[in-house]
């Protein structure tokens, strides 16, 4: 799954907010692989290391969630599989576009990566809200929560070429 020089066909899986549901993550394991995404997006609240290594074959790239507390558990996982984990807050550029990555904890934050004018679009979990607007330039996707806690557990995928959003129910 190597990253592409343009931005023809390049997919991104987004997850978020998985909360140690394993049942649910091998399913968005599946779709990923099925969809044949190029990088998979996790925007934090893993909880449990080992939901980490469930991603394994996948290039894997995330920030931490507000529940996420042994870190070093965490960062261990991400090596083992060849991840990255970037921390609270990470940047990614594919297909000559940049994206931010960030759980969502403050509010303020968000709204300030958004306005910026430096993202393509703005990743981000933390409410459990599916979110797919335009705000100026860049987009601000929320692919809701791959948990479920409640209401429908989804993902999302990113196609950068056309800059749409495709949000798959679990």
């Amino acid at each position: 799954m190597a990253e592409k020089n343009n931005s023809f066909g390049i997919k991104i899986g987004i997850i978020s907010d998985s909360h140690d549901n394993m049942e649910n993550i091998k399913k968005a394991v599946k779709i990923f692989q099925d969809k044949k995404t190029d990088i998979i997006f996790h925007l934090g609240d893993f909880v449990n290391p080992a939901t980490i290594l469930l991603f394994r074959g996948l290039k894997l790239k995330a920030v931490f969630g507000n529940n996420d507390g042994d870190k070093f558990r965490l960062i261990k996982s991400f090596n083992e599989i060849k991840g990255e984990i970037l921390g609270e807050f990470g940047e990614a550029e594919l297909g000559g576009l940049k994206f931010a990555l960030y759980h969502g904890v403050s509010p303020e934050i968000k709204e300030a990566l958004i306005k910026c004018g430096k993202y393509a679009a703005v990743f981000s979990g933390h409410t459990h809200i599916l979110e797919n607007k335009k705000i100026g330039d860049t987009l601000s996707i929320n692919p809701g929560t791959a948990h479920g806690f409640g209401s429908r557990a989804t993902i999302a995928i990113f196609d950068i070429a056309d800059r749409k959003l495709e949000i798959i129910g679990l």
